[in-house]
Order: C-alpha cells, then structure tokens, then sequence
C-alpha cells in the first residue's frame, strides 16, 4: 500500500484555500486524513473536496500534531502566529503570504524553476512566491540560464481576484450599476475598478514604488540566485476577474535571437508557448489562462530600442499556479524526498 499523509489547509473557506482542496483533489495527492482549517467564524461550515465536503475546523483550538504537510492561505497574520506552531509540531509548511518570503532561512520557490531549494528548510517552511513573480519566474528562469539577465522592465496587469473576494464582488456590482446608469461608490479599491485600470498595488513605500512592485524585484533576485538582476515593475490593477498578464521587457548580458529564445521556452516545463503572429494568435486571460495551470507566453520579439533586448508578454491564472497549484506542487516534492 502507497504511503498516505496527513494535510492540513488553513484557510480553507478563502478563494485559494478552496482552490487547493480542488487541486489536490484533481491531482490525486496521497491524503490519508485532510483537516480543513479557518476562523472561528468559518468553523463548522462545509467545503467541497472531489465528490465529499468537509467539516471546516477552528484554527484557533486546532492540535498540529500529526500533520506532515500543512498548506497555508489565510494571509500574514495568521501566517505568523500559527505557521511556526505547525512547524514546531512536525508538519512541512508550504506558505502563501509574504511573511517568510524575505527570510534567509525560508526557501522561496517555484517548482519548475528551483525545486531543489525547497530541500533546505531548517525552520520547516518553504514560502510561496508572490503571484506575479511566479508566473515571470516561469517564463524568465530559462533564458537567465541561458543568457544571463540584467535588467526586466516590467508592467504587469493585474486581475482583481488578487485582492480577494470582496474585491471580485466590487468589479461585478460596480458593472452592473454602471450598465444600469446607477451611482457607484468604491469600497475595496480606492477609486472604481470596473472600466478601468488603477496604477497601484499594496502600499506606497518612500520610494514611490509599492510593496507588489518591490516583491518583483527582492523576489526575483532570490528566487533565480542573482542579487545583480535588475527590476523596474509597475502594477497594474485591471477589470478582469481571473489571469495576470505582464508586459516584459529584458536586457539580457548575451544576445538571444527570438528563435533561440523561443526554443528555450518552448522546453520549459509548466509553460506553453502562444505566439502566432496573427490576430489572436498570443495568450489572454480569459481565452488561455483562467482555470488552468500553465503559465503562457507570447508576442516575442527583440526590442528595437536596445541591442540585447527581448520582449514577451506573459499570462497566467494567479489562483492557480500563482496560489494553489504551485502550493499543491512544492507538498509534492516533499513528498518525493521519501
């Protein structure tokens, strides 16, 4: 008989908590008992996983014990106080917030780009990259191996299941009053979201840039092992429900054709390429990336501005790979460590 684990998903009721009970469902990841975490307030509530719901357990009573694998997705507070708890207990955990990504001692990872790092966990936590980061980690990691990177510009398009479920409701109430001729007031963002873009994401540090722009560059740096690589981001929040997309543009140290560098990508595993040089003919959110795993790429050409310039533009579902299903990924490397 194949050896079963004990996991644990804490935030279980949020939008990615969901998704990665679907996706280990979907994945057929080796559970022998699956305890489903949220607030007290959530505690008692059910939750689908495959053909069965679950009874949702209150974090805060919650004995650890036992666990060998806990998936966290319930944000950075609760990340902090119970993450190391579980650790202490015995379990491997796999962390969605940003609180662990910077520490030194916390492999941040991406599976099919430096799954061996997630081997070196002396505080038995392995976090997981920002959501645009892991998809341009994805697309990039091949051609800085390559070539080597010296700089990304990039901007990326954000979609508002980034912020949550509240922010998803937001997007479709203020559409429908605005097709209804009726006054909107914005809530979750600052200013309306629906037919628009808003140029800010997280908090504004003293720079001027924000905390999701600086993710990108603090992230990327660590994640490909290169603290030379230089990032300029802007972030983008769009009216779209789910899918990130990213404008990139790269100065690489070695000059790259497109058709090496198309090469490069076409072989990078959890990456499919869409480049077409037609109408429709490159990825979107909603015609490729909503609902599915890979991250996709298009529109590569060399940038006419500089003589070792790429540009390529990079989609993905941001609850999927960039949550849950990369999440769901790294349990099953640890897993494979025997």
């Amino acid at each position: 008989m194949s050896k079963t684990y004990t996991v644990a998903v804490v935030g279980a009721t949020g939008a990615v908590g969901e998704t990665m009970l679907k996706v280990l469902a979907e994945r057929q990841f080796p559970i022998g008992k699956l305890h489903v975490l949220a607030s007290e307030r959530s505690a008692g509530s059910k939750v689908d996983f495959g053909a069965r719901q679950l009874v949702v357990e209150d974090l805060a009573t919650f004995d650890p014990t036992g666990v060998d694998i806990a998936l966290f997705s319930a944000g950075g507070s609760v990340s902090k106080e119970y993450a190391p708890k579980f650790a202490a207990a015995g379990a491997v955990v796999i962390d969605n917030s940003s609180t662990f990504r910077g520490d030194a001692d916390v492999p941040l990872v991406v599976s099919e780009v430096n799954p061996e790092a997630a081997k070196n966990r002396p505080r038995g936590i392995i976090a997981n990259p920002n959501c645009s980061t892991m998809q341009l980690m994805v697309a990039l990691a091949p051609i800085h191996r390559a070539v080597g990177i010296e700089r990304i510009n990039i901007a990326t398009y954000q979609s508002v299941s980034g912020t949550g479920a509240k922010a998803m409701a937001e997007l479709g109430k203020q559409t429908a009053d605005l097709l209804n001729f009726r006054e909107i007031e914005p809530k979750v963002y600052p200013v309306q979201i629906a037919f628009n873009v808003i140029p800010h994401g997280g908090d504004f540090l003293d720079n001027g840039y924000t905390t999701e722009e600086w993710k990108l560059l603090t992230e990327t740096r660590k994640i490909l092992g290169d603290d030379n690589i230089q990032v300029n981001a802007t972030v983008v929040r769009v009216p779209v429900f789910y899918g990130h997309s990213e404008a990139v543009h790269i100065e690489t140290r070695e000059k790259i054709s497109v058709e090496k560098a198309r090469e490069l990508l076409a072989a990078q595993p959890g990456l499919v390429l869409v480049d077409e040089r037609k109408a429709g003919g490159y990825p979107t959110p909603v015609t490729h990336a909503s609902g599915n795993d890979p991250v996709f790429v298009g529109r590569l050409r060399e940038d006419v501005s500089h003589p070792r310039g790429l540009d390529l533009w990079v989609v993905s579902d941001n609850i999927r790979k960039g949550a849950a299903t990369n999440a769901v990924q790294l349990a099953e490397l640890v897993i494979a460590e025997g």
